[in-house]
């Protein structure tokens, strides 16, 4: 019996591409606890829904989450500390969101990352608008995941250069990073928002490497039962992961962090003000 011949295509790995396997070692380093949450946000995707029937802008939800991790980090800004060698940390006082955002990149969709700066400072809608604002802008050529890096050409260089000098340079970038972990955080922000379940239609959660003392990996929506008021209703129920540096945050400070974070978004904190066009001021919500 003849062989029947494969067919296939052999393309060029975008430039942007190039070394991101490399480049995932300086981030996979953490001593990460995780705590895999159902969270209901039917009120949020109401809202969504009631508000580009109203007015024709399809809002991000993945920028209410970011308005929501900013006013709960913005509480407690111990969990997004970072060691500066082995006796000290450092506590950041304003929250920069890490946010892969997917755009078109040489004929292929790829995630470019950028950085919500003083996101604990601003309403849903102005991160939201911001957001829409930078997929509108062009990708500019050899854009990647190296993009917030500085010099990020000579970083992409060395990323995709041959076995062992990735590894070499992981190695120094990890070393640069706790003698001074601001150069991180202006590269990488102070915490991260990465939504790889975001594109399918079901639930579950996932895991991502992160580099980061704070995480959120958004997973999938599904429509599940849930009691609410001693009566059973069917609920959009959201897979969340957040993961956590062990090294630097303890189990009991981040189990009021998720508590605190999960009552943000299941009470639709600033959807009110988000309602009426008014930005919501960095205050105790109650």
């Amino acid at each position: 019996m003849p062989k029947i011949p494969l067919v296939y295509r052999v393309v060029e790995l975008p430039p942007g591409r190039r070394g991101t396997h490399n480049s995932l070692d300086v981030y996979w380093s953490s001593h990460n606890i995780y705590g895999l949450l159902d969270v209901d946000v039917t009120n949020v995707r109401r809202f969504i829904d009631e508000h580009e029937a109203r007015t024709g802008e399809a809002l991000s939800f993945t920028g209410y989450l970011a308005f929501c991790l900013g006013r709960a980090v913005d509480e407690d800004k111990s969990v997004q500390a970072y060691p500066k060698g082995r006796k000290r940390l450092v506590i950041f006082d304003d929250v920069d969101i890490f946010l892969p955002v997917e755009r078109e990149l040489g004929g292929t969709r790829a995630a470019i990352p950028y950085i919500l700066r003083r996101a604990n400072h601003k309403s849903y809608l102005e991160i939201h608008r911001e957001i829409r604002a930078f997929q509108a802008q062009p990708v500019p050529p050899g854009t990647g995941i190296f993009a917030n890096v500085p010099h990020h050409a000579a970083f992409q260089f060395m990323m995709s250069a041959p076995w062992p000098l990735p590894r070499l340079f992981v190695r120094l970038i990890r070393a640069v990073s706790r003698r001074d972990p601001a150069r991180s955080v202006w590269a990488g922000g102070t915490v991260v928002i990465t939504a790889p379940g975001m594109a399918g239609r079901r639930g579950g959660w996932g895991l991502a490497p992160s580099g980061r003392s704070l995480a959120l990996i958004v997973g999938g929506i599904a429509r599940k039962p849930a009691v609410i008021e001693e009566r059973v209703e069917p609920r959009d129920i959201l897979d969340l992961t957040v993961a956590f540096d062990h090294d630097v945050v303890d189990g009991a400070p981040a189990a009021r962090f998720v508590k605190r974070l999960v009552e943000l978004i299941e009470n639709g904190y600033g959807l009110e003000e988000a309602r009426k066009g008014v930005p919501t001021q960095a205050t105790d919500p109650g």
